[in-house]
């Protein structure tokens, strides 16, 4: 018998940017939609159009670069958020708009102060405005997980009869359980009429570290589409995953009667590209795509892999992307082999100019390491990228730190501003410390540090560290990531990028589902 499809909604680029510091530019917007349609998903939805210009922008981007996925634009149920939406997706060659309204006692009492029949009628013409440009309509009861069965039934009942074509049932708040949630969509489907008539779909926050569980949960009581994060990225404790839905659902199909479209071997590029486009590291734990998760340290489960994989390994580390290979060439090597392994690794370049540079770099970097890894070409190219954001204020010219056992560690630093540059020198607890308090010194930008994370991209003494820093001033969280065989030159290079940021200002609201 065959397979019924899950269809699997990718929501990085909206739901997953709502981490904090992890907005994207158009251009990660356009890297990362194009990764995902190399990996066969079949929704993305690119963000919400009526957030800000340069969301629009962004979505309106992509709606006309991809073309075998459905793009998707987020929307609340009024007017003008709809009809904005629909502007920007109706360029794409399958466009969808996702409107949404709270459902839940207290959020349509204490948020909308909305009665039931208003928030009934509110989604009805929501639905109508989105069909003035595509048939392709989804409708969320935002906060689903905590709301009145018999409300949901009405109210799904309606959007349903105004032409919505998938049903999404969010637990918004992650606050219910597998059981709960699995009876929860069962009970839709068989009470909802028509409801045989739509997609149900599932979008699960991780609060209580079930989304995923979820999920699946819904997917064996009928749901056909998963909405989920590349790395389970998102408000608060994150999304489901999708390299974990898609991995699950394959991995058993003798309990589901279900697959996805996915190409699994895309799952680790997409990782590692969203993880240094927003500065998110990923935990070394993390199933699918985490840096151990097909290491064995037991002797026990390395004798029994060496006799037979499927003894410890439930699924082959080739079959989500996970590869051995390594780029081992050195200064003397040609740029047509540097471009062919880029393309090998899932990382197209924009133009000549961005391939000449990016090699530039390459050819600095093999001049300080014997081996270049797969993960130092990915950091190089998130690297390029962020030295050439439009409009960047600041850029490292040099810097030196000293740190020596017995003597206070000092930085001198020199960065242009807007290509003036500007000296300076401090000293602090460590050359870190030292080369932060001379940079601040210099942008005087008043933020505060709330995270500084070092993450190795590969294995040695001569290994690239990759910098993360988290900077807050005025409610703004940004994160910026820097990477460099010095880590204090890494460092110097995330604060800076993390500041430029701050710079940056743009506006965004937050729809959560």
């Amino acid at each position: 018998m065959a397979k019924e499809k899950l269809i699997i909604f990718d929501t990085t680029m909206r739901d997953g940017e709502q981490s904090p510091g992890a907005s994207m530019t158009k251009e990660d917007k356009l890297r990362i939609a194009r990764q995902l349609e190399r990996m066969r998903v079949d929704v993305i939805e690119a963000g919400f159009p009526a957030a800000s210009e340069g969301d629009f922008d962004s979505v309106q981007a992509v709606a006309r670069a991809i073309k075998e996925s459905t793009i998707c634009g987020l929307a609340r149920a009024n007017e003008k958020d709809v009809r904005r939406c629909g502007e920007a997706v109706k360029v794409a060659a399958q466009p969808r708009i996702h409107t949404f309204i709270a459902t839940s006692p207290i959020h349509m009492e204490k948020k909308l102060r909305m009665e039931p029949s208003q928030v009934i009628d509110q989604a009805v013409r929501a639905i109508k405005w989105a069909r003035d440009y595509t048939d392709n309509v989804e409708f969320s009861a935002e906060d689903a997980g905590r709301s009145d069965l018999d409300f949901l039934c009405r109210i799904l009942e309606q959007v349903i009869k105004a032409g919505a074509r998938t049903i999404n049932v969010p637990d918004t708040v992650g606050y219910t359980l597998p059981d709960q949630y699995g009876l929860l969509i069962r009970s839709l489907r068989e009470r909802v009429p028509n409801a045989d008539k739509v997609i149900w779909s599932v979008h699960c926050h991780n609060d209580l570290g079930l989304a995923v569980a979820n999920s699946l949960s819904a997917v064996q009581n009928g749901a056909r589409q998963v909405e989920c994060t590349i790395n389970g990225l998102g408000e608060r404790a994150g999304n489901a995953a999708l390299e974990e839905i898609v991995m699950a659902v394959r991995t058993r199909q003798d309990v589901f009667t279900c697959d996805t479209n996915i190409d699994a071997t895309q799952i680790v590029p997409a990782s590692k590209l969203v993880s240094g486009i927003t500065g998110y590291p990923v935990q070394p734990n993390k199933a699918i795509v985490g840096a151990n998760a097909f290491a064995h340290e037991s002797g026990i489960h390395q004798d029994g892999v060496l006799k037979h994989r499927e003894t410890y390994e439930i699924m082959s580390a080739e079959s989500v992307g996970w590869t051995t290979n390594r780029l081992t060439l050195g200064k003397l090597s040609g740029r047509n082999a540097f471009k062919t392994r880029l393309q090998e690794i899932g990382v197209e370049l924009e133009s000549e100019e961005a391939l000449n540079a990016a090699f530039k770099r390459f050819k600095e970097l093999a001049d300080k390491k014997r081996e270049i890894f797969d993960e130092d070409l990915h950091a190089l190219i998130s690297e390029e990228n962020l030295e050439h954001i439009e409009n960047e204020r600041y850029n490292l010219v040099s810097l030196t730190a000293h740190s020596e056992t017995g003597e206070q560690p000092y930085a001198r630093i020199v960065i242009s501003d807007n290509g003036k540059e500007l000296p300076s020198k401090s000293e602090g607890s460590g050359p870190v410390d030292a080369a932060f308090k001379a940079i601040e010194a210099l942008v005087t930008s008043k933020a505060e540090l709330l995270l500084y994370s070092v993450n190795a991209i590969t294995t040695g003494t001569d290994a690239q560290g990759e910098v993360t820093v988290r900077l807050s001033k005025d409610g703004r969280v940004v994160n910026g990531q820097g990477a460099d065989t010095d880590i204090v030159v890494a460092s110097a290079k995330a604060y800076i990028n993390a500041v430029n940021k701050l710079c940056a200002k743009t506006e965004r609201l937050n729809p959560q589902l």
